[in-house]
């Protein structure tokens, strides 16, 4: 397992921030402050991701900036209640947003680190690599064109801690570890516990429902916890009157169950983690008009919705993960073996619709014009199984002491795409009205959309940590990795942290590394049916190496390359007081972008080629943007006694700026740039996610009553426009979001909180909902759009 353990020096500062820290490799790490004097004397050890050392290391020995983020607060006391808007709220480099009106990307909420792609930040669970979901992205205004891992897929009540690793690691982890790693530690210890929690927006609506349990009980001298989890969240909607639109949260129901355990065999340990959760979701599609409106007869039916009518976008996701291993020693020597699986289904069933060419063709015979109202529209899967032999051993009498590890990696993935029912695709009536085929919402996959792809990967690394003097310890790493599908790739990693004084750490590194196309950006093909000149022609999505793809000039696909440097400090002058600071740069070369879409208005001569094809328009997962990420990490922590009882204050704040810096277009689509990449979707990914973000939080506890504010600060964001120049951008000012809860002990055992998200009710910045990518007056960004919350929760611990 790629992970160490650390254990924290019983003189670290001890601070809570809504029940998260960062624990950023100085002297001061921070965790909770409400435990009893006795606890604060030991602290046990926690496992950090970040290196393969086995065994015990002091805090101020990391390399690398990493936070630590315990769950025990916000799972007791928390307004939020996913894991996603729980990160969002308390890691400033973490950036997640939930969408409306962006189709399959409000069923998931995408995360990403420090502005970066959500595909670029490696999720483990356990220290082993968790699955992607199957969805890409594509519209909406984070993370479009790619995939990531679906954070809420796991139970808050599961989650032991959460390490934040800000810094690159593809030679350490492999693919997807350019912007930083996050790892998830499950628990498993003795005991049971359980929370309840309610909440819901101060306008009425989104009402949130929550029942969870954890119990962690003796099985063949091992532990095993298993964790159970039922949440429900509401539809909202955030629409003025009279406009027939929903815009807010989508409706989900998600039943969760996990298992961790640990148990003696043989000389070594048997683990096992198992996972499954099942999500029902339906978010709201753009409007259809109703009589008098230009979408009867091309996008509606009089007869079915003389008023007009919302489809929904009902989504059903199965997420399953699981991982089996065995430690043990030979010798001098640690050994791990384990397998992984993973495995994510995205089908989607559109309710509260029709297919306007069967109305159409219905009508033109004689009826009155109906079709159904309900289709499947198909959807997709993606299946990953990972082997990992990790082996490693320390060799104290090589000058401080020397770690080496090396290991071996197989992967297998596999991507597939249903087709829907025919109902939900096909175009009848023939006549000459554009937007009218398929199921109006969402059209659905089409036979010729259908794919079933696989690729396996071999990689192999070695990884050696030296403290060189008691003061200097150095970090390297070297990791060779072999796609089937696209060729091999070989990254490095050098780290370095030297102890100026008790007080003072620097730190720095620099490292190469890469992302692997997935196989959802190279197989995704979607198709639907309009009219250009009058003539039906297909809309596409067209798949890398496929006729269409081929037809326009566009390459394989290749890795993204990437090299990085952070350069830190971190200072602890007394006990009580812990800063630190963190510069990082990230270059990223051939980044995947989806194109725009290419038709003979744009570009007439391959216009003139898709039409020999059937298709009137296209776009393509291409390699052709390279980036460069630069920002500053701070963070400040201060605890201090306040009359009778205990103040600790947290500050961490995130600069950060994303630029592209140069298009290179494949030789077919030269002198076509900015249909390649528009202005808009430039912006997309500078600006995606805020330049700044900061958290601010104050817990006090006194007796019985602890009480918590945390004040949450987005910077600005400019987006494109859908008319583009001369058009003005869209600005979203700067806004500041403020958390305040009250939990009352009734025991040790039990406690209640009440309190309130967004308690000024903030929202984002008024825009001109014909400019806006989810055609509303609010956009998604920052902190979302629906304001003000309320909730309360009982916890209680048998």
């Amino acid at each position: 397992m790629s992970v160490f353990k650390l254990k924290l020096l019983p003189h670290s500062v001890l601070l809570a921030l809504y029940g998260s820290v960062t624990l950023a490799a100085a002297p001061a790490a921070v965790a909770q402050t409400a435990a009893p004097a006795a606890q604060e004397a030991f602290i046990p050890s926690v496992t950090v991701v970040g290196s393969r050392r086995v065994g015990n290391a002091s805090s101020v020995d990391t390399a690398v900036p990493v936070d630590f983020i315990p769950m025990t607060k916000a799972t007791e006391q928390g307004g939020q209640f996913d894991l996603a808007q729980v990160l969002n709220n308390v890691s400033p480099s973490f950036n997640s947003t939930r969408q409306t009106g962006a189709d399959g990307a409000d069923l998931v909420d995408s995360a990403a680190l420090r502005g970066l792609g959500s595909d670029q930040t490696l999720v483990l669970v356990n220290g082993k690599r968790r699955h992607t979901t199957a969805l890409v992205n594509l519209f909406g205004a984070r993370n479009r064109g790619n995939t990531g891992t679906d954070m809420n897929a796991l139970p808050l009540m599961a989650i032991r801690n959460v390490q934040v690793l800000r810094d690159g690691a593809a030679a350490q982890y492999g693919s997807d570890a350019i912007a930083g790693v996050i790892n998830i530690e499950l628990k498993k210890n003795l005991g049971c516990e359980s929370v309840l929690g309610y909440g819901q927006y101060s306008e009425g609506d989104g009402e949130n429902w929550l029942a969870s349990a954890y119990c962690g009980v003796a099985v063949a001298d091992g532990v095993l916890g298993i964790t159970g989890e039922y949440y429900d969240r509401g539809r909202s909607n955030r629409a003025e009157e009279g406009n027939p639109r929903i815009i807010g949260d989508t409706k989900a129901q998600n039943k969760t169950l996990y298992v961790n355990g640990e148990f003696p065999a043989g000389p070594g340990k048997l683990y096992l983690t198992a996972g499954v959760q099942t999500r029902d979701a339906s978010s709201a599609a753009f409007a259809r008009g109703g009589l008098g409106s230009d979408d009867i007869p091309s996008r509606n039916s009089a007869a079915m919705y003389p008023n007009g009518f919302v489809p929904f976008i009902n989504g059903d996701v199965d997420d399953r993960w699981g991982t089996l291993g065995y430690r043990w020693q030979l010798g001098e020597w640690n050994a791990d073996l384990s397998q992984t699986y993973g495995y994510n289904r995205l089908m989607y069933n559109i309710a509260n619709t029709l297919n306007a060419s069967i109305a159409n063709r219905d009508l033109a015979n004689g009826g009155k014009g109906i079709s159904a109202s309900q289709f499947d529209a198909g959807g997709f899967s993606f299946r990953q199984a990972t082997t990992n032999v990790d082996v490693s051993r320390f060799y104290s009498g090589v000058m401080n002491g020397m770690n080496l590890a090396f290991g071996l990696e197989h992967r297998r993935e596999n991507y597939k795409i249903f087709a829907g029912e025919a109902g939900s695709w096909i175009d009848v009536d023939g006549v000459g009205m554009g937007g009218n085929a398929g199921s109006q919402g969402f059209p659905g996959f089409q036979p010729a959309d259908q794919t079933d792809a696989k690729r396996d990967s071999s990689a192999g690394y070695v990884d050696i940590e030296t403290d060189v003097t008691d003061r200097f310890k150095l970090q390297a790493a070297l990791r060779h990795e072999r796609y089937s599908d696209f060729g091999s790739t070989t990254t490095g990693k050098l780290a370095g942290a030297y102890r100026i004084n008790p007080q003072v750490l620097l730190r720095g590194s620099v490292s190469t590394g890469f992302r692997a196309p997935s196989l959802q950006q190279v197989y995704f093909s979607s198709t639907f049916t309009d009219f250009v000149s009058g003539q039906p022609l297909d809309v596409v999505l067209a798949p890398n190496g496929g006729p269409v793809a081929n037809a326009a000039g566009i390459p394989q696909l290749k890795d993204e390359q990437s090299n990085s440097a952070t350069l830190g400090l971190t200072w602890s002058p007394t006990q009580a007081l812990s800063v630190t600071a963190d510069l990082y740069r990230i270059n990223i070369d051939d980044r995947i972008v989806l194109s725009g879409r290419f038709d003979a208005d744009n570009y007439p001569a391959l216009g003139a080629t898709l039409q020999q094809l059937g298709v009137g328009q296209a776009q393509f997962f291409v390699n052709s943007v390279d980036t460069k990420t630069q920002g500053l990490d701070v963070t400040v922590s201060h605890r201090a006694d306040l009359g009778a009882g205990k103040l600790n204050t947290f500050l961490a704040l995130n600069f950060g700026k994303t630029e592209v810096t140069g298009v290179h277009a494949p030789s077919a689509l030269t002198g076509f740039e900015d249909v390649l990449l528009s202005e808009r979707e430039r912006l997309f990914i500078e600006e995606g996610a805020p330049r700044r973000k900061a958290t601010l939080g104050f817990e006090y506890a006194l007796g019985k009553l602890e009480s918590a504010l945390r004040i949450v600060h987005f910077g600005p964001q400019t987006l494109g426009t859908f008319s583009g120049p001369p058009v003005p951008n869209q600005y979203y000012e700067a806004k500041t979001s403020a958390d305040l809860s009250f939990t009352w002990s009734f025991t040790n055992k039990t406690k209640f909180t009440v309190g309130g998200t967004n308690i000024f009710n903030v929202k984002p910045t008024l825009q001109d909902a014909n400019e806006t990518d989810n055609g509303f007056k609010y956009e998604s960004v920052q902190f979302g759009l629906n304001g003000a919350a309320l909730f309360a929760r009982l916890s209680h611990r048998f």
